[in-house]
């Protein structure tokens, strides 16, 4: 196998000093323009290429941001949000050839892993999702110096930067457009009340059934899990009195519900109306469509990662505020049943 040019290689061959070529590479000012130009042609024809640490080394960054995700790996590959939001980041930083370093952890080794991204320097700084509530996060990486962006409300970041998304107007336009259908016991299957994104949705639920003057329907966890969906479902659906219509914490808990209810011979949307949250793209060819709630989570990506950019560089606080999530509804809601 061919041994890999190094820096040394490319100055022997531009015959220059390696300093030179660090400079000339990193497109630091003080380099001649013929010398750069040399410098250039001797690495493009070694096929040469910079190694991560060594670029970390000369420009004083590592080149990636940190996203630590307390969650099972089978929970993030299966939700929509994470693919959509990883995108978004890397779309901005894929650009400059830097890269998103995704950890998978538990709340309880948390601390050990943004110690150690901070201590070896392994990014530049980091994103954090999935807020809860007394979330030991915004404090932690104040503490250790390392940059970080909250994705979620303002006063969720604790004086950290924040890129939020309010999802609060897709739930409430989601229920009153039940409830115009003439919808009275509206259920919600909620996601895990340790987030705080969760809990906000299950707020929203209840505050625009109170101002409707309509009574809470029933409450189940559904943890944004399929499991959960068609296990809060099946509850919902042998209650002595049903609800005519469900409000799900996210898509995937609604579509699974959707399949528990035709598998149960209940009729959608004619018997029992289904709403979910994240505009999933198998939402449109589930049969029927979802209705759902879209909230461009590539987009936030792309915003938090910006963001992230300027809190690196300028060190202040950025307070982004985002569009609100929209209500899309779709053929997955229809009146309620007579009786």
């Amino acid at each position: 196998m061919a041994r890999k040019p190094t820096i040394a290689d490319v100055a022997q061959r531009a015959g220059v000093s390696r300093a030179t070529v660090s400079f000339a590479l990193n497109d630091r000012p003080g380099i001649a323009e013929e010398t750069k130009a040399r410098v250039l042609a001797a690495a493009g024809e070694l096929g040469w290429t910079p190694s991560r640490q060594g670029r970390a080394l000369s420009l004083g960054k590592a080149g990636a941001f940190g996203l630590v995700l307390a969650r099972e790996p089978e929970q993030v590959g299966a939700d929509p949000f994470f693919p959509a939001f990883i995108a978004g980041v890397e779309a901005v930083i894929g650009r400059r050839g830097d890269g998103l370093m995704v950890h998978m952890t538990t709340p309880e080794q948390e601390h050990e892993v943004y110690a150690r991204l901070a201590a070896e320097r392994q990014v530049d700084g980091v994103l954090l999702t999935d807020l809860r509530h007394a979330d030991p996060r915004p404090p932690l990486v104040r503490r250790l110096g390392l940059p970080a962006v909250v994705v979620g409300q303002r006063e969720w970041g604790d004086g950290l930067p924040t890129v939020s998304l309010d999802d609060e107007p897709a739930y409430a336009a989601a229920i009153r457009r039940l409830a115009e259908l003439g919808h009275r016991r509206i259920a919600h299957v909620e996601g895990p009340q340790e987030f705080r994104h969760a809990h906000r949705r299950r707020t929203a639920w209840e505050k625009t059934l109170g101002e409707l003057g309509l009574p809470l329907g029933p409450l189940l966890p559904g943890g944004f899990t399929p499991e959960g969906g068609a296990r809060a479902t099946r509850e919902l659906l042998a209650l002595a009195e049903p609800p005519t219509a469900v409000v799900y914490g996210n898509d995937l808990a609604a579509m699974a519900g959707l399949s528990v209810a035709q598998e149960l011979g209940v009729r959608v949307p004619e018997e029992l109306s289904v709403v979910g949250y994240d505009d999933a793209p198998l939402t449109r060819y589930s049969h029927p469509p979802i209705a759902t709630a879209r909230a461009d989570a590539r987009g936030w990506g792309e915003a938090a990662a910006r963001a992230l950019d300027a809190t690196i560089e300028g060190g202040e606080a950025v307070h982004v505020e985002l569009p609100p999530a929209e209500f899309v509804p779709r053929a997955s809601i229809g009146p309620a049943p007579r009786g």
